[in-house]
């Protein structure tokens, strides 16, 4: 079965007006009092430009540990919860749905890797098994940092219960429905991952930790329409030798939709945080912006610290060029086995190419609709463009150098000077102005 753009979608028993998505993204909004009137500048965007559903992204489930950046957002409380209501109001003035993310970093956590951060903490990283050997041996490079608490039975079942405990108050605050960042290297992927899950418990089976967030899920907040993404460690270093094949997710998307999911987000990455997660250039413009450079030192050590940080990233871009679509293959073979949506994103960038993604030609359908993320740095606006213009394509440039600035806690944001000054000039032209026929167009 194919689909238009234009076309509603069914995820559980929430509409959505057409096919096109804002993937989750790092905000970096804080976890102030103006939180959510950041996010509500950050996300309105995408809403009042037609996007068919906005992702929050991850949004942490704790009040302390588990940010994977500075500057997350947390909904720990009903008091913070609250201070979101003015996103999803934002979002719903425009007749759009906004679902949040919900995270917690486990050992990616900033204790691991921020170094003016680790200083001032005592906190642990919580993890699911001892710290896996290559780990262990980069943490005496001094990069890292472990003082790792693995969690017991008894607190694998309290994490679960917090992760629900958000998802209540995520409804309560109006949100139209909870995904699970359960990928780039977050704590639910940890507990997915042979590599990082070496228990002897019945959380042995990664999988059952999808179902206890499920099933907690679902006492606390009721039937909210639950996403998740299924990950591979396809990307791996070749001296890892075990980690998520691709056998392994399908086996887990056919396992998830049968337990009730209601919409699946197929996703190849690695073991580790790399730039199999954000396959692009080199970000020179974000390592060399001097208004970062104190920031850098701060959260890698010193300024030697940061060039060799800056080389490694290096090296993983020429590791991890930029790609097209590099997750529809798996979105494919996820939705011939599962009878729930799959969204597809990853390297998505031209309109051509989401079309035939959802089924236009001869190619089966890889997926029932089409998120991008980055594009939407540089062009907050984008949908009313991609869902006007069948020929259309985004301004991104897959630089990167929206991403690195995110670890001293900026913003994510477009700071490449052609791709803005493009932007202006078709935000001059009108060409972002959403018109009432934009959807029907598509």
């Amino acid at each position: 079965m194919t689909a238009a753009l234009g076309d509603p979608l069914e995820v559980g028993d929430l509409t959505l007006p057409n096919r096109l998505y804002r993937a989750p993204l790092l905000e970096c909004a804080g976890d102030d009092a103006e939180a959510g009137e950041r996010l509500a500048d950050e996300l309105e965007p995408a809403a009042a430009s037609g996007a068919g559903l906005v992702f929050q992204g991850a949004t942490l489930v704790r009040g302390e540990g588990g940010a994977v950046a500075p500057n997350m957002t947390r909904i720990d409380t009903d008091e913070k919860a609250e201070r979101l209501r003015p996103v999803t109001e934002a979002v719903h003035d425009h007749g759009g749905r906004i679902v949040i993310q919900l995270d917690h970093g486990g050992l990616r956590s900033l204790e691991t890797w921020h170094r003016e951060y680790r200083d001032a903490a005592t906190r642990q990283q919580l993890a699911v098994s001892r710290v896996p050997i290559h780990l262990r041996a980069a943490a005496r490079t001094g990069f890292l940092e472990y003082d790792a608490h693995v969690l017991t039975t008894a607190e694998v079942y309290e994490l679960a219960a917090d992760f629900g405990r958000a998802a209540r108050r995520a409804v309560e605050a109006g949100y139209d429905g909870v995904h699970l960042s359960s990928a780039n290297m977050g704590i639910v992927q940890q507990f997915c991952s042979p590599y990082y899950n070496r228990r002897d418990d019945e959380f042995a089976d990664g999988g059952r930790f999808l179902e206890l967030l499920h099933d907690e899920i679902r006492e606390r907040a009721g039937d909210v329409p639950l996403f998740t993404k299924v990950p591979t460690e396809k990307h791996r270093p070749p001296f890892v030798r075990t980690g998520l094949s691709t056998t392994d997710a399908l086996g887990l998307a056919v396992r998830l939709a049968e337990y009730g999911y209601d919409a699946l987000v197929p996703v190849h990455g690695s073991t580790f945080w790399d730039m199999s997660l954000v396959r692009g250039e080199y970000p020179e413009r974000g390592w060399a912006a001097s208004q970062f450079r104190s920031g850098y030192e701060a959260a890698f050590g010193s300024r030697l610290r940061a060039r060799l940080v800056a080389a490694a990233t290096r090296v993983e871009a020429a590791r991890n060029p930029p790609a097209r679509e590099w997750n529809a293959d798996l979105c494919r073979r996820v939705r011939q086995r599962v009878d729930v949506p799959v969204l597809c994103e990853g390297g998505i960038r031209e309109r051509g190419r989401i079309d035939r993604l959802l089924g236009e030609g001869d190619a089966p359908a890889a997926c029932d609709a089409v998120g991008l993320g980055r594009p939407f740095y540089a062009e907050p606006r984008l949908p009313a463009r991609l869902l006007a213009d069948t020929d259309g394509a985004v301004l991104c440039a897959d630089c990167n150098n929206c991403i690195v600035p995110q670890a001293t806690g900026a913003p994510g944001m477009c700071r490449t000077p052609d791709v803005l000054r493009e932007r202006g000039r078709l935000e001059r032209a009108g060409v972002y102005d959403r018109t009432p026929d934009t959807q029907e167009r598509s």
